[in-house]
């Protein structure tokens, strides 16, 4: 009886070491679009974008992880390399807001429980929401249509996260996310009236947009279970 005691006991501090770190903090940087309007570089920040970031580390391995970013999205046909677009001269501005969640995946262990300097590269990926404004253009004018939609798509994260001191994590990281949507740039209008008229682009296409900077989180919780037994 005393060993199964021992064995139930191992299980459940090991599962409590490493379910109890959680992170809060910000996400600061820039963002830019790659789609039928604009230019169609993956990574240019052109406007800012902000947010706040939650993560709950299950492990020195993974992390389970929620954001919300707020951010200006730009295409300036002018910009792009593709001289049929340089031409054509179209441009837009809009509003984004994005909720994303999904895992994140260290390449190295990131124990929060031991002591010293820490660092390595991480992937992250899961599931994205962006909600946006609608519009199309007339006569190449970014003409409104007072309406908002959701964009559905996936992250692809790559970064790299430090420990600054015992309770912050400084991280860099690019973001690429592919969208189930071709209508945030307007190439096409949400109204299915306007469509055959005011469509534009490639609509086999579904557009993209990035976003690049840092994060800083604040680390919280309750401190390693240390079990001893007799």
């Amino acid at each position: 009886m005393r060993y199964i005691t021992i064995i139930i006991m191992s299980v459940f501090c090991y599962n409590f070491n490493y379910s109890q770190i959680y992170e809060v903090g910000v996400f600061i940087g820039g963002s830019n679009f790659i789609g039928d309007v604009g230019a169609t570089n993956y990574i240019s920040p052109n406007q800012p974008a902000v947010g706040v970031i939650l993560k709950w580390n299950r492990s020195p391995r993974h992390s389970y992880r929620v954001s919300v970013i707020y951010a200006k999205l730009e295409g300036i046909d002018v910009k792009s390399d593709d001289p049929r677009r340089k031409q054509r001269g179209y441009s837009f501005e809009t509003n984004l807001l994005e909720i994303s969640a999904g895992m994140e995946f260290t390449f190295f262990d990131f124990d929060l429980h031991t002591e010293g300097k820490k660092m390595t590269p991480y992937l992250y990926t899961g599931i994205t929401a962006a909600n946006h404004d609608n519009f199309y253009f007339n006569n190449g004018t970014q003409t409104n249509e007072n309406t908002n939609s959701w964009a559905y798509g996936i992250p692809m994260v790559l970064g790299l996260k430090t420990r600054l001191t015992k309770s912050f994590i400084l991280a860099i990281e690019i973001g690429a996310r592919y969208t189930f949507s071709d209508g945030i740039d307007g190439s096409i209008p949400d109204n299915p009236s306007l469509q055959p008229n005011f469509s534009l682009g490639n609509i086999n296409n579904n557009d993209w947009y990035t976003f690049s900077g840092i994060t800083l989180t604040y680390t919280f919780g309750q401190n390693p279970c240390y079990c001893g037994y007799e």
